[in-house]
């Protein structure tokens, strides 16, 4: 059946190779290319370079913001280091809830819409559940709303009611499906649907090294660790600044990304005597970011469960490094220990743990032909679990799950 799908979000790439919501754009264009119309619905942000229809999706930006002050409402702007909401963020939600709300309605409306698809419960699947109550709702859970979730009281009873109404909720990970059920969600109307990755645009690329060594400069065969994410808590950044002081000094750290931790991530490296070895990159494209994933010898994913309980659900940059057929060192953080198999498509270790995050890239530093065993294995595992298009498939499954639901009278 095709469906004319009303998208509601708070982040998506603004500008072609914004490192900000980068899946949401993937999702929106792969369930396009299934036959659907897609329509998002996002509020307005100063740096959207966004036409008014792209590879088949459609866009509605509406703007709640009366001061530029004001403008943290999605786009990961809302939150201090991913661990609490800012002052502004408490201001800007009444707003952008209301014009959210309208402006689905309306391009529901309009536009004759058959499914209304909320990305994030709070506060996507709130403004999607008042803005089209007769219509049938997909949930898809991110992190940090199921986080917020659990922390703040009116989010908490948000939630509940929206996963109530929801047909079908989707969780890219099973710790955070779990967690959904723990907030009130149904487990028969419940999907586990991972992201996927673009495996022509993350692959092996032999071209990149020299470049992107070159930008350090780097000799052609001193080791490299790459790493990429916003700098907040959840990623575990700074234990993987202190592995470096346990490393060879010839091994050089790049950590592309920006956030609030910036200066305090700097700072550590300062005094862990391993400044001269981590470069900060800032924000790269994410075309660039595969470029240096290509380049490392060994990339690594240092993702914890911060002390306030955050944690990603599947971070994005770990699918990109597998695709690359670079060998990763990971935690089994949040979804991670679901994709790599220890041993065989990258090695995981334990979170927080700076000595073991060091051991396992100096194995695969040492031993060069194991890493290029691992590194290909998990681009094959990649090719053949996370494409794209089937996890647009899953997500068309769920519109019609939604839609038996809905016929139920529910």
């Amino acid at each position: 059946m095709r469906h004319v799908v009303v998208m509601v979000t708070t982040s998506y790439p603004r500008f072609a190779g914004d490192s900000v919501g980068t899946f949401m754009e993937p999702i929106a264009t792969h369930v396009a290319a299934r036959g659907h119309e897609v329509h998002i619905v996002a509020p307005w942000h100063p740096l959207l370079q966004r036409g008014r229809e792209e590879r088949g999706v459609f866009f509605h930006f509406f703007k709640y913001a009366p001061l530029p002050a004001l403008n943290v409402f999605g786009y990961a702007a809302g939150m201090h280091a991913d661990v609490q909401l800012r002052s502004a963020a408490w201001i800007a939600a009444p707003l952008a809830l209301g014009a959210g709300w309208f402006k689905a309605m309306r391009v529901a409306q309009k536009r004759r819409a058959t499914i209304m698809h909320a990305h994030w419960v709070v506060p996507g699947g709130v403004i999607g559940a008042a803005a089209a109550p007769g219509l049938p709702l997909v949930v898809s859970l991110h992190g940090s709303d199921v986080f917020v979730a659990e922390r703040v009281g009116p989010a908490r009873l948000a939630a509940r009611s929206v996963f109530g109404r929801a047909g079908l909720v989707t969780a890219c990970s099973a710790d955070l499906a779990r967690r959904a059920v723990a907030l009130g969600a149904s487990q028969d109307r419940l999907d586990i649907v991972p992201y996927g990755v673009d495996i022509h645009r993350f692959k092996p690329d032999p071209a990149a090294r020299a470049k992107c060594r070159a930008e350090l400069g780097l000799a052609g065969d001193a080791p490299l660790l790459f790493t990429a994410g916003r700098l907040v808590r959840k990623k575990g950044f700074e234990y993987l600044i202190d592995a470096m002081s346990r490393l060879p000094t010839n091994v050089t750290l790049a950590i592309a990304g920006t956030g609030d931790l910036a200066t305090e991530l700097e700072t550590r490296a300062r005094e862990a005597h391993v400044a001269d070895r981590v470069r900060f990159l800032g924000n790269v494209t994410q075309d660039a970011v595969g470029s240096w994933f290509g380049a490392a010898d060994v990339a690594v994913i240092p993702s914890v469960r911060d002390d306030s309980g955050n944690v990603d659900g599947l971070p994005n940059t770990l699918l990109e490094a597998l695709a690359t057929g670079t060998p990763v060192v990971a935690t089994p953080a949040g979804g991670i220990g679901a994709v790599i198999t220890d041993g065989a498509t990258g090695l995981l270790v334990r979170e927080r743990d700076a000595d073991a995050l060091a051991h396992a890239a100096d194995v695969l530093l040492a031993d060069r032909t194991r890493a290029a065993a691992i590194g290909l294995a998990a681009r094959e595992m990649v090719e053949a679990r996370f494409g794209w298009g089937a996890a647009a498939a899953r997500f068309e499954s769920a519109y019609d799950r939604a839609l038996a639901f809905k016929s139920l009278g529910r």
